[in-house]
Order: structure tokens, then C-alpha cells, then sequence
């Protein structure tokens, strides 16, 4: 696996390289094809190639020509163009992805068989379904390994329809209010493990550059964030899974979370509550169930509106007010729960006006 994560990063810089030069001397542009037929060329002068799996250096030359048709994507549209970089031996993130030809993939439930290397012991699904069409071998910065199956033919069972219907607050002091009343735990992962992640980076930085110990204790601090981020994952989707199964429509609000951030006093709480990836987890778990999901426009005042009668209170704009009453009808509000409320009656109002 070593050995075709070196292969895949030189095949990937040697071509990013080829190409550069290709348009700065001739103005031309090498496409997959080309480099395809020079890597043909290329493994017959270095005989080292050969020794991984073809169809990784090929996928590799694929992810190289996406890489260039982003670039150029996104300089047509006059967005920063951010053009592809030579991927560096001392990252900590290593990958590459086979493609299954005849038998050389399989997943038996206890091992899994990978080309050049054959059955490796491996704990994960009991049974795969579907047709398997490729496999991406990963290295995580804690040392460990994965292989992700891309399967297709695969039926999701769909959940049954409930009928009710909910509005979503994303918060940091509750993660998620629902218009009925549940406010969700924020459970502030980064922020439990802040003061051990603090100890062992503090450890780092006194062992000297390059010898063992200080490769030790990278994998120390490496295995710390691994655990924040599998913590971090798991209540997401448990937390998206259950709204999900349990409602129809779900409406949410269209968070600017990039422009949240640069907020200095938030940011950190802001990127720890990973409201982005709750919202991403809702958008696909919603089409594969046949759910509806509602987004509410990010200048709509959810926080600010009374859910009963309407009145806009002004001084709600302040995070530190949690509760108010409303001076048009006297009810008494909490922050989070009336903000969900509100935006399940403007997705509601947004859904008529459309049909």
C-alpha cells in the first residue's frame, strides 16, 4: 500500500509538471489520453511502476485531469481559479483508488482482496451490497488504514412516511432546536478534549525535529483528533438519521457558515458544532428516503419574530437574549424553539406559494 501511495503521488506530480510545461512552452494542453500513452512509456523506463496496480496510476492521471477541468471551471466563472499543487511526500493524508476488473476486489466479511496485494484481514460491514466498481485505500494521519467499496445496483430501503412535519434552529448553546420543543445537546467535542490536545501538542513541541519521538507523539496528537472527529461524525448521523426517519418535511435555515466564522470570538464553537456537514447529511439522507427538505434564506429573520402573532422584537438581534416575551400577544419565548418555529411556518409559506 506504501509503495502504491509513493507510485500514485510521483505519477501525479510527473504529469501535473509535464503539463505545466506543455502549455508554457507550446501553449497546447496534455488531456487523460495523452498522459496515458506517456505513462505507458514512462512504466516501460521505470520498471518500479509496474510493480502496483495499473488501474491505480490510472486513476490517478483521472483525478489529475479533474483537477485541471476545476481549475478551468472556475476561471470561466471568475471564482478564485486555484490551480492544481504537486502533492507532497511528508502529507499525512495518503490515498489512491483501484478499479475491480474480473475478481481482482472482493469483500468476504472478515477479509478483503485488493489487487497486487490479495486477501488482507479487515473489520468492518458483515456483507456488501451491490456490484463493486472500485476501491479507495486510505491512510489516516493516526497511521491506520481504510478501504472505501463504491458499489452500484444498491437499494436503499426507504423509510415510511410519518405525516409530521418540523422546522430546524442550529445553535451552539443547543446544537439543534425543533419546532416541537426538543432542543439537542451540543455535546462541544473539541472543546472536552481542548486541554488534553493542549498537553500533547505542548509535548511536541519540545521533542526535536526529526527524531522518533517526535514521530511519536504526531501519532499522540493525531489519534486525539481522529477521536474528536469519530465522536463529532457518530452524533451526526445519528442525530440526521432520526429527524429524518421521523419526519416528512424538514425545514432549515441557509446558514452563510464561511462567513460565520471569520467571527474570532465564534468561530471556533461555530466550526465545532459542524453545522455544514448536519446540513449535508440532511440533503442526501432526504433523497435517498424520498423525504422533502425546505431551505429558508439566510436574511430571514427567524430569531427576531414572534411564532404566534408576528411582532418583530429588535432587541432579539442580541445572542445573549435566550428568552423574551413578546409585547404584541404577552407569550413567553425560548430564543431557539420560537426560531424554529418560524422557520417551519416560512417553509410552509414558501411550499404553498410554489405549488
Amino acid at each position: 500500500m506504501q509503495r502504491t501511495f509513493g507510485c500514485s503521488r510521483f505519477v501525479y506530480n510527473y504529469f501535473l509538471a509535464r503539463r505545466k510545461e506543455a502549455y508554457e512552452a507550446e501553449k497546447a494542453t496534455l488531456g487523460y489520453s495523452k498522459c496515458c500513452l506517456e505513462l505507458t512509456q514512462l512504466k516501460k523506463e521505470l520498471e518500479w511502476l509496474q510493480e502496483v496496480d495499473a488501474t491505480a496510476l490510472q486513476a490517478t492521471l483521472q483525478n489529475l485531469d479533474a483537477a485541471f477541468q476545476g481549475f478551468f471551471r472556475r476561471v470561466k466563472k471568475g471564482e478564485a481559479p486555484g490551480y492544481p499543487r504537486f502533492k507532497s511526500k511528508k502529507s499525512q493524508r495518503r490515498s489512491y483508488r483501484s478499479k475491480r476488473v474480473g475478481e481482482n476486489i472482493a469483500f468476504d466479511g472478515y477479509s478483503i482482496k485488493l489487487p497486487k496485494i490479495d486477501w488482507v484481514k479487515a473489520a468492518g460491514y458483515s456483507e456488501i451490497s451491490g456490484r463493486i466498481l472500485n476501491a479507495t485505500v486510505s491512510q489516516t494521519p493516526s497511521g491506520k488504514y481504510f478501504v472505501s467499496l463504491c458499489c452500484t445496483d444498491v437499494e436503499i430501503q426507504q423509510h415510511a412516511q410519518t405525516g409530521a412535519i418540523v422546522g430546524l434552529d442550529l445553535g451552539i448553546k443547543s446544537h439543534v432546536a425543533t419546532s416541537d420543543g426538543q432542543l439537542c445537546e451540543n455535546h462541544k467535542y473539541l472543546h472536552r478534549s481542548e486541554k488534553k490536545l493542549i498537553r500533547e501538542q505542548r509535548r511536541l513541541s519540545r521533542k526535536p525535529i526529526g527524531s522518533k519521538n517526535r514521530a511519536k507523539q504526531r501519532i499522540r496528537i493525531a489519534r486525539v483528533h481522529e477521536r474528536i472527529a469519530n465522536q463529532r461524525s457518530d452524533n451526526l448521523h445519528k442525530l440526521t438519521s432520526r429527524l429524518v426517519r421521523e419526519h416528512d418535511l424538514i425545514c432549515i435555515e441557509d446558514l452563510a457558515v464561511k462567513n460565520m466564522v471569520r467571527n474570532r470570538r465564534l468561530a471556533k464553537s461555530i466550526a465545532d458544532a459542524s453545522w455544514g456537514e448536519l446540513r449535508r447529511q440532511i440533503v442526501y439522507k432526504c433523497e435517498w428516503h424520498g423525504k422533502r427538505l425546505q431551505v429558508i434564506g439566510r436574511f430571514f429573520a427567524s430569531s427576531q419574530l414572534c411564532s404566534v402573532c408576528g411582532y418583530q422584537n429588535a432587541e432579539a438581534m442580541d445572542l445573549g437574549v435566550r428568552e423574551w416575551i413578546c409585547l404584541g400577544c404577552g407569550v413567553s419565548h425560548d430564543r431557539d424553539v420560537n426560531a424554529a418555529r418560524n422557520i417551519l411556518n416560512e417553509g410552509l409559506r414558501l411550499r404553498t406559494d410554489s405549488s
